[in-house]
């Protein structure tokens, strides 16, 4: 594919994941918005339809993620591929874990199931409290990798000038403030507002990159000489 379509594809893309970010975490706190596990399990038990959208929106997020280490890489190759193949398969890894623990389904199962193959409400409680923490940190340690990823290929941007400086600036630095923080987040030193406003820079860029990569795409890369 030519620059273009891969800068259109990368584009879309990043107005695609936060669109569809916010989406999944505004019907999944309505649907888990009950006090305690056993009133996230009512939650979603009372709305079996939110719950799958979350999940479908979920995969499409792994897909979007496939698609921005695709054009992204096909964009920062030429730059340096070894930085830019860092990209790429942190943001593969960040895809996979996204969709390797289908955690949704099973906490959909807990809080609608019924008969004898469904686990008493002690047992359910207890694996859905299970799930609810290691879900957590598995969109913990997805969100890792998409920082360290977006790190990389935001380098690249800044050192071919392929868009502009101040755009590729506050690529450079949204993405190291995360691969900071995120561990720190992770470890347990904060959370709450913190954990939040952490990805406002971030979410800046992708809202400007994103037009910009479908209108104007990317400059052709500086020509270095030895």
């Amino acid at each position: 594919m030519t620059s273009k379509t891969n800068a259109r594809i990368a584009g879309i893309a990043f107005l695609y994941y936060i669109a569809a970010g916010i989406l999944t975490m505004v019907l999944s706190g309505r649907a888990r918005s009950g006090p305690g596990i056993a009133g996230k399990l009512t939650g979603m038990a009372e709305h079996v339809t939110q719950v799958r959208v979350t999940y479908m929106l979920g995969m499409t997020l792994a897909f979007a993620a496939f698609a921005l280490g695709i054009s992204l890489y096909a964009l920062t190759r030429n730059e340096d591929e070894d930085l830019a193949m860092w990209g790429l398969v942190c943001r593969i890894a960040e895809g996979m874990v996204g969709i390797a623990l289908p955690s949704t389904l099973v906490l959909l199962w807990l809080a609608t199931g019924s008969g004898p193959s469904a686990p008493d409400a002690a047992l359910s409680h207890a694996i859905a409290a299970f799930l609810v923490k290691l879900e957590g940190l598995t969109a913990l340690i997805s969100a890792t990798l998409f920082a360290v990823g977006s790190t990389m290929f935001c380098w690249l941007f800044l050192r071919s000038r392929m868009i502009p400086v101040p755009l590729a600036w506050l690529g450079v630095v949204a993405s190291v403030l995360l691969v900071v923080l995120l561990p720190l987040n992770l470890a347990g030193f904060f959370g709450g507002l913190t954990a939040q406003l952490m990805w406002l820079p971030m979410a800046v860029f992708e809202l400007v990159a994103g037009p910009w990569l479908i209108i104007k795409g990317v400059s052709p890369p500086l020509r270095r000489t030895a």
